[in-house]
């Protein structure tokens, strides 16, 4: 690829090559020029933030005119002297009012003490304050979110158990977690008639959207926990498996209501995968749906279900109010499970059961797959965990609505329903895929104002055009999770919404949150974290073990300060402590908690995930991850949809050779020798000029987990097979 033009060098010729019109090219090289003289040109952060306050870029321009400018303001900047390039800025006075500006202006002084500035200045310094005081922290958070105790925690953090090396959180505490999500947010105020969920079904797209209140979901919740209690024992594990729909949603904090503990299962998976995780949750029974219906066609799923367990089946119809297949004689359709409690003198009123705060409530799984799933229980902390930070990171308010396209079977299904219900936030469903066209009408006509993403979906999005012409402009932020974003289709994303955040997150299921994520009081980078997240304490450690100095650019392996609210301090068919802390080096007297992530810190103390630590590789003597490689690969040419690098040694011995698959967009053939070749220079240029493209292969898709994550380990099994191969010829 030639080096792009400065901002200085871009004329109309090259915004019309863009495929802009004549009308809006002239007016957008008028008003770049404008802005240029206004800011001296001089400093690429501060035009780009002129740029985009001005709204020069509007969401309507093709993309292409987006990463031109984008390319054109940052082309000569210099990432290894000042970070990675900044797009979105928070503002002082928006600051003040964020969920954690408000409490940093109500204690900062207190807590700071002169230190203390505003939100912005001393957010780092805030961040701090919160891992070396966390008992601080969650006294004044705890009373923000809509938790309620029946029995109050006799402290916030007990650490007298040298056995835990995470402590006790909420030791002695009483509660339901999922009758907090049913209180009102704010009980100066009535808000029984506060919209709590708005759906729609993807076969009625030009509908208006579905609703439910507060007071509604209340009721429907009730139900469904009357008819649980006529039919199974307090603490009986009870499956979810269907899609994430109001149903589901219903379903899942009825059991935990009623006093059952939650099995989640992905509507995605086989019955060989089912059946596992049946059987290692020791679920006493299932409730799905008779089919997924997605494009207008209908997917078997009460099928995998049967073939899975012999164990009794609730079926909810996908369409209409009658389950439309033949069930087991032991099985039993939605509407009569329901019956007996309709028959109830008070079948929307049902009493709360109340449990000690370290009660599991959801049994969640790994998306391994080899072995068995690890079995990963969530207690009533964890909920609180997951929307804590929801709350302080992304800023979710009562008047926002919150849509993720995820399922109760993945840790975001659950994080997204308790980052709704105990902030008073809005949870938005759409019943269908979220690939297409319909699924980004609906966050239009839902006037969705926190949207969260899969990079692998962003990418889809932006690839095929499906969301042009709609109006995401409601959208104050977006979040995304599960694997690195590219810089491109984040650009995408958040050129929608006039240059809205894209909130990175990385965490896991056995810690209920993520640990590094952006946030709305920081600049924020492309592809990049700006922080641990709050109350989160992490090291990066060399190749020895050796955590390097807080704020030093560096690339190695994460560790966790082990005092983290909501993980998990145990595992049901696994050594937690062989897992999680064995090996794990001692810092300040802690022994820190692996997640297994490289971790990439910049000038500026900026994060980047690098990959798991398996999918490091060794290039001539030079540690790098597939991810680095990956980043370069994905921008060096305009055929490639995704590319995913492995290495691994010749059959014969000798150094790694690295090997790069490639997924084409639609409607491009480029040769694999040609491919090899403009990636080889793009490495060469941008990484290491010692790397070396052995091998380029193209592919229809990558191999993937029911979680979407990228299966390197399969790619890099097909590598030596092929090695193998040439070294018998």
């Amino acid at each position: 690829m030639s080096k792009p033009k400065s901002i200085h060098q871009l004329d109309l010729q090259d915004l019309l090559n863009t495929g802009l019109n004549s009308h809006d090219a002239k007016l957008l090289q008028i008003d770049l020029k404008s802005t240029i003289n206004g800011a001296n040109g001089s400093n690429p952060v501060d035009l780009w933030r002129e740029i985009t306050s001005r709204r020069l870029l509007k969401p309507s321009y093709p993309h292409s005119v987006h990463r031109i400018v984008y390319d054109a303001v940052y082309g000569s900047y210099d990432v290894s002297a000042h970070g990675p390039p900044l797009y979105w800025f928070p503002s002082d006075v928006d600051s003040r009012q964020t969920n954690l500006g408000r409490i940093m202006e109500a204690h900062g002084p207190k807590l700071l003490g002169a230190a203390y500035k505003d939100p912005i200045t001393s957010y780092k310094q805030f961040q701090k304050f919160s891992v070396q005081h966390q008992e601080e922290y969650w006294s004044i958070v705890l009373e923000k979110l809509s938790v309620r105790f029946q029995q109050p925690p006799k402290c916030i953090l007990d650490t007298s158990d040298k056995s835990k090396p995470g402590g006790t959180w909420l030791p002695g505490s009483v509660l339901n977690i999922a009758e907090c999500c049913l209180l009102s947010a704010n009980e100066r105020d009535n808000d029984n008639e506060k919209v709590a969920i708005v759906w729609r079904d993807e076969r009625f797209d030009d509908l208006e959207v579905n609703k439910m209140t507060l007071n509604e979901l209340r009721r429907q919740v009730m139900l469904v926990a009357n008819a649980l209690k006529g039919s199974f024992t307090k603490g009986d594990p009870i499956a979810i498996d269907m899609p994430m729909t109001v149903t589901a949603v219903v379903i899942y904090l009825a059991i935990i209501y009623a006093g059952f503990v939650v099995v989640s299962i992905a509507d995605s998976f086989a019955s060989k995968e089912i059946a596992t995780r049946l059987r290692v949750s020791k679920a006493k029974a299932t409730f799905t749906q008779d089919y997924i219906v997605r494009g207008g066609k209908k997917f078997p799923l009460y099928s995998r279900v049967v073939e899975a367990t012999d164990r009794r089946v609730i079926v909810v119809p996908a369409i209409g109010e009658n389950v439309d297949i033949q069930l087991r004689k032991q099985d039993i359709s939605w509407d009569d499970f329901l019956s007996s409690a309709k028959q109830l003198p008070r079948p929307d009123y049902c009493d709360p059961v109340y449990q000690s705060s370290d009660t599991v409530t959801n049994i969640l799984f790994s998306s391994g797959t080899t072995g068995d799933p690890k079995a990963i229980p969530w207690t009533q902390i964890s909920p609180i965990r997951g929307a804590a930070d929801a709350w302080a990171h992304m800023d979710v308010q009562p008047e926002d609505v919150f849509c993720w396209p995820t399922n109760l079977g993945w840790v975001m299904g659950p994080i997204l329903l308790y980052s709704c219900f105990l902030t008073g936030g809005t949870l938005a469903l759409y019943h269908g895929s979220p690939l297409g066209r319909g699924f980004g009408k609906f966050i239009q006509d839902a006037r969705v104002t926190l949207l969260g993403t899969v990079p692998s979906l962003v990418k889809l999005w932006n690839s095929t055009g499906c969301m042009e012409g709609l109006d995401w402009t409601n959208i104050k932020l977006f979040a995304t999770t599960g694997e690195a974003s590219s810089v491109d289709d984040d650009l995408w994303l958040s050129s929608r919404a006039y240059y809205k955040p894209v909130l990175e997150c990385c965490g896991g299921t056995e810690l209920a949150s993520s640990y590094v994520q952006g946030n709305v009081l920081q600049p924020q980078a492309f592809a990049a974290f700006s922080s641990a997240s709050m109350t989160t304490g992490i090291v990066i450690l060399d190749d020895h073990g050796v955590p390097y100095p807080d704020d030093q650019p560096c690339v190695g392996e994460v560790g966790l300060f082990p005092v983290y609210m909501g993980a998990t301090d145990r595992l049901l068919n696994a050594d937690h402590d062989k897992i999680y802390f064995k090996g794990m080096p001692v810092y300040n007297g802690m022994q820190l908690r692996r997640h297994g992530d490289i971790v990439k810190r910049t000038i500026g103390g900026y994060y980047m995930v690098q990959g798991r630590a398996d999918d490091t590789m060794n290039l001539g003597g030079i540690k790098t991850s597939s991810i680095e490689i990956e980043r370069v690969c994905e921008q060096a040419d305009a055929s490639i949809m995704e590319t995913a690098a492995v290495s691994c040694q010749p059959a014969t011995g000798g150094p790694e050779l690295l090997a790069i698959f490639v997924v084409l967009k639609e409607g491009f053939n480029t040769e694999q020798d040609k491919l090899k070749m403009i990636f080889s220079k793009a490495i060469q240029r941008n990484l290491n000029p010692l790397f070396k493209v052995s091998f380029v292969k193209i592919v229809p898709e990558f191999p993937r987990t029911a979680s979407n994550k990228l299966l390197r380990r399969l790619l890099r099994d097909q590598l030596k097979e092929v090695l193998h191969r040439r070294s018998k010829i």
